[in-house]
């Protein structure tokens, strides 16, 4: 009884902790530690997930659009050494997913990845986290982090 307890305590406490900010990272000319007030300020947008029958509708950011802010190639600068950088986006538990530069810019491909901070019209909260990256495009949901804390830009070094 008190093994389970003390479990229940650790679990509780783990939701307990989530973050109210996701940071913006690494190879980025403004670093940015952004809250859903800092989201509210950028253009919103929507996407709708089916997952086991049921419907989700998520909004949020465009992740493009909050890459743009920290100073992030796109477009025409995305070109040479930019197409060799990724993005590793990391949850609260562990979790984290890669994506390369160029499949997060809407000018180089046609998959728009969401930073989402409501579902359903709500806050998201507890086992969702307050924040989730919603890749609409993608057939499995395996990147589609939930608990969503940190998104790191990582420019590959030429090797010695």
């Amino acid at each position: 009884m008190r093994t389970i307890l003390l479990a229940m305590l650790l679990i509780t406490g783990l939701f307990a902790q989530e973050t109210d900010a996701v940071q913006i990272t690494g190879d980025v000319k403004q670093p940015l530690t952004l809250s859903a007030a800092d989201l509210a300020k950028y253009p919103r947008a929507t996407v709708r997930t089916t997952s086991n029958g049921m419907e989700t509708v998520y909004e949020g950011v465009w992740l493009h659009e909050v890459l743009k802010k920290a100073g992030v190639p796109q477009g025409g600068e995305l070109r040479g050494k930019a197409l060799s950088s990724y993005v590793l986006a990391m949850a609260q538990d562990g979790y984290q997913v890669l994506f390369s530069l160029g499949e997060l810019d809407p000018a180089f491909i046609d998959n728009q990845i969401l930073l989402a901070d409501t579902a359903n019209g709500k806050p998201m909260f507890g086992a969702q986290g307050r924040f989730r990256l919603v890749v609409p495009k993608d057939k499995p949901g395996a990147r589609s982090v939930r608990m969503l804390t940190k998104i790191e830009v990582v420019q590959l070094r030429k090797a010695q």
